[in-house]
């Protein structure tokens, strides 16, 4: 236990959230006679939000009080975990009307090697990679821990949970957490051809949360998609799903030469498609325009607080036309604030070397 961050936090609560001073002198007395700082619940739901505030990454930082935060650090067992991240798949996603969700498990005990509770499978063929390449490794892992899939591009993974020093165990997601949306396009409908689809929350859960120094190692968390993070990125990258090509041959592109921009056209109707999709199906989805106007006025409210705007340019820029936005336009000061959430290395790259050791077995 840090003390000083222990107190610089407990300060940050007091003085937002109007907490007396005797409160403050009262807790700190008591962490000081026990010489450990448990976050009470009101504070990890306060300490959560702010993480989500200072994160320089996001852009979506607009609706960091709206996050609802679930306690989940009395849990012991991986079956016991593995229900409380459903009940998060199904609370976050809420039919579509997706509910910006983080469940905090215990600290130092317990370990979700997942990069995203929802993510697909990928695959190293003979013809090819099957699925998404991002993902190959830990496939690989899960299928040495017993997990088959089906081959398709568009496998659900499971969830790999971890307690303490014990073997990993391996669950399945039921069909029926996961929704999922269907690509297709307003116009072009060989769009569907591609038998496209990708799911509805992203939940990310291979980041720390820091709280007065304490360090959740796993706490997933999820907003909701910003179009580009699938169009442009997800379906679009050479090293991931990298179909501009196809979309290309179906829009009858000229692809012999760059200056034709038919890379450009592609990834413009390629991005139409998954608003339009998502749309369609009543899923909570963003576009850049937009989510960079929301960040704008986030940007007004944190001056009114008097708080600095700290952000990652080259994250908080959309992949898609950023010069269109205001964001390309500004500078913004690279410095980290806590709480925060802190990236991780995956326990599977950690352990990689273990793969056919008796962990696994």
């Amino acid at each position: 236990m840090n003390l000083l961050e222990v107190e610089q936090f407990l300060i940050q609560c007091s003085e937002e959230l109007g907490w007396s001073d005797e409160w403050y002198k009262e807790r700190i007395e008591g962490i000081q006679n026990t010489g450990e700082f448990h976050p009470t619940y009101d504070e990890l739901v306060f300490g959560a939000r702010v993480a989500w505030r200072n994160s320089n990454r996001c852009i979506g930082r607009l609706f960091w009080k709206s996050l609802q935060v679930f306690d989940e650090r009395n849990l012991e067992t991986e079956e016991e975990i593995y229900e409380a991240l459903l009940r998060h798949i199904q609370f976050a996603t809420n039919a579509g009307r997706i509910r910006p969700t983080i469940t905090v498990f215990k600290s130092g005990s317990v370990c979700i090697w997942n990069e995203q509770l929802i993510r697909y499978a990928g695959y190293k063929t003979k013809d090819g990679i099957i699925g998404d390449p991002s993902s190959l490794v830990f496939t690989e892992v899960c299928q040495k821990l017993g997990w088959q899939g089906e081959g398709s591009h568009f496998d659900v993974l499971p969830l790999v949970i971890q307690v303490d020093n014990r073997k990993p165990v391996l669950f399945n997601i039921p069909k029926e957490y996961v929704l999922e949306i269907p690509i297709r396009h307003p116009q072009y409908e060989r769009i569907s051809e591609l038998n496209l689809k990708w799911y509805a929350v992203p939940i990310i859960a291979n980041f720390k949360l820091n709280i007065g120094g304490i360090e959740f190692e796993a706490a997933p968390f999820n907003g909701w998609y910003m179009g580009t993070e699938i169009g442009s990125r997800n379906f679009a990258d050479i090293n991931r799903y990298n179909l501009l090509p196809k979309v290309a041959e179906i829009l009858e592109l000229n692809t012999s030469t760059n200056s034709s921009l038919w890379k450009d056209y592609a990834l413009l109707e390629l991005n139409i498609a998954v608003l339009h999709s998502f749309k369609e199906e009543g899923v909570n989805i963003i576009d850049h325009h937009t989510a960079a106007q929301q960040f704008k006025l986030f940007e007004q409210q944190e001056a009114e607080n008097n708080r600095e705007v700290t952000g990652n340019w080259m994250w908080l820029i959309p992949p898609m036309s950023p010069a269109t936005t205001h964001i390309y336009h500004k500078s913004f000061t690279n410095v980290i604030k806590k709480p925060n959430y802190f990236y991780q290395i995956a326990p599977y790259l950690l352990e990689k070397q273990t793969i056919e050791t008796d962990l696994y077995k």
